[in-house]
């Protein structure tokens, strides 16, 4: 596990000064990349009491946790808790841990205290731009009189910037509030008032539409996940090394909830009990290679890269408790190598807000209102889009063994960067159109057992220009793939990606264009001891 830590946490810091245009953003979205690194400790500890003066607390919890295994190894087994049709009662979920943080160990600071932070943060921002000499970073009187009377754009900044580097800036807005007691909802004010305070005084240029939206809106989406994951990292009854690690991951996960471990006297502190909601986490890896075919080129016909995809699962959507927003999430980032600075092929994902769960006969599911990301910025086009809509997830046994899992979406798309006619290039400038619409997606696995599985995934965009050549755009996007294990949780994989793309814009004639890739891997599933469902 170490070895692996180091290895993706240097691979990390390497991709991160490439991602970006700014030399701040690429210094500070760092520890974002750094979340593909630290899955390793991102494992589950049972809730249970320690016992001072018992034996090493560290051997405590590796006992806890296997008795803990062994006896929820049946995830449809009894001990699913009940909620109340009044009020919630439940304290934990069906594998004892805690639904919501213990609010005796984790305290609402003062509003001043989060606010002061977000203003930290940009001051910090703008001081480090300055140091590296960017001429954005010159502010004062007469730029804010600027803004204040030019009044909004939306700007001209690279894709990376707009549709990674200001979403990551957003979660540690939303982080100083959710890391000091605040809820999801409470939180994302701050992350508004962080944005509107940068466009207007941190940078000469004008305040734009685009980023007073994506940083927010996405910046909650990974704020939140990003402060989910660290908690399923942290154990304030661990110790020693093992204290010291959870710490130091957990930091780099989510650095303003580490800075602020450190200043209330967190990091240090240590409980006989857990303190933290934690829910299973799964995480799947992947690494292989795959073909970019050349445009209107034969099957296999483009260059050879090396690909590295992470995917995590958080939560199980078929528990039926009552949930607060992101109780059930999924994030995927892949990263391909070989076509220059463009190494963050992909980061896409969704996370649930509200709805229920049901179950009819033997199909379960879970329904209701989800917020999606998507990010693509690779040799053959840029797409983001940010969309808030409905889901539903089912989950049906054939057999025993085989279950067939689908989940189905439909969303509003408020704000979409969409590639140009000509697709994206290596410039320092936007080469992307400003757009809104629909999406539409649909997933569906069929798992054999642990032997093997196939999935088919499709993502529809129906995306309307309002800055750029106008029209719409109809993109698909569609990825059949098949795995078959090879040792125990190792297996061999399959893909066929096609990107589809249909262009119908006023002033010229429709373009229509096909790309597709072809993707051979390895994939290592890491699933959580306590959850034994393979939704993936």
């Amino acid at each position: 596990m170490m070895n692996l830590y180091f290895l993706f946490s240097t691979l990390a810091i390497i991709l991160s000064t490439v991602l970006t245009g700014r030399k701040s953003k690429k210094i500070l979205f760092f520890c974002f990349l750094l979340i593909t690194s630290t899955h390793v400790f991102a494992q589950v500890t049972p809730i249970d009491t320690i016992k001072p003066g018992k034996g090493d607390p560290n051997q405590q919890l590796k006992q806890i946790k296997a008795a803990k295994v062994q006896q929820l190894s049946d995830s449809t087994g009894g001990s699913q808790p009940k909620k109340n049709p009044l009020i919630d009662t439940t304290l934990r979920n069906k594998y004892g841990d805690l639904l919501n943080d213990d609010i005796r160990y984790n305290k609402k600071y003062p509003i001043w205290k989060p606010a002061v932070e977000v203003l930290g943060i940009n001051v910090f921002t703008n001081g480090l731009d300055r140091l590296l000499g960017e001429d954005f970073s010159h502010v004062g009187p007469s730029t804010w009189n600027y803004n204040f009377n030019k009044g909004w754009e939306w700007d001209s900044d690279r894709f990376g910037i707009n549709f990674i580097g200001h979403p990551y800036t957003g979660s540690m807005y939303f982080n100083a509030a959710r890391s000091q007691g605040y809820s999801y909802l409470q939180s994302v004010p701050f992350a508004v008032g962080g944005s509107l305070i940068w466009e207007y005084f941190g940078e000469t240029t004008r305040p734009s539409y685009n980023d007073v939206i994506n940083t927010p809106v996405n910046g909650a989406f990974l704020g939140e996940i990003f402060y989910r994951l660290s908690s399923n990292i942290l154990d304030d009854r661990a110790r020693g090394a093992n204290r010291f690690f959870r710490e130091l991951t957990a930091g780099l996960v989510d650095p303003v909830r580490g800075l602020n471990r450190l200043l209330q006297g967190k990091s240090f502190r240590h409980t006989t009990t857990e303190v933290y909601q934690k829910e299973p986490l799964n995480i799947t890896l992947f690494a292989g290679i795959h073909k970019i075919n050349n445009y209107k080129s034969a099957f296999g016909s483009g260059p050879t890269e090396m690909l590295l995809n992470v995917q995590l699962d958080y939560g199980n959507p078929f528990e039926d408790i009552y949930r607060k927003p992101f109780d059930f999430f999924r994030l995927r980032t892949e990263f391909s190598f070989g076509s220059g600075r463009k190494l963050l092929d992909n980061l896409t994902g969704y996370g649930y807000l509200i709805g229920d769960n049901t179950k009819i006969g033997k199909l379960s599911l879970l329904y209701g209102a989800f917020q999606y990301d998507d990010y693509w910025d690779n040799r053959t086009f840029e797409l983001g889009a940010i969309g808030l809509g409905g889901g539903i997830f089912t989950k049906y046994p054939i057999t025993k063994n085989i279950n067939i899992y689908t989940n189905a979406h439909f969303a509003l798309v408020p704000l979409a960067g969409n590639s140009t006619r000509f697709g994206p290039d290596t410039s320092q400038v936007r080469d992307y159109t400003y757009n809104d619409g629909l999406e539409a997606k649909v997933e569906s696995t069929v798992n054999f057992g642990k032997y093997a599985s196939a999935s088919f995934v499709y993502y529809y965009f129906l995306l309307h220009t309002y800055v750029g050549a106008a029209g719409n755009n109809h993109v698909s996007i569609l990825k059949p793939r098949v795995t078959v294990r090879v040792f125990d949780n190792i297996s061999l994989g399959f893909e066929h990606f096609i990107y589809y793309d249909d262009r119908y814009l006023k002033t010229a004639a429709p373009i229509h264009s096909v790309r597709t890739e072809q993707k051979i891997f390895v994939s290592w599933f890491l699933e959580d001891p306590q959850r034994k469902d393979r939704y993936n």
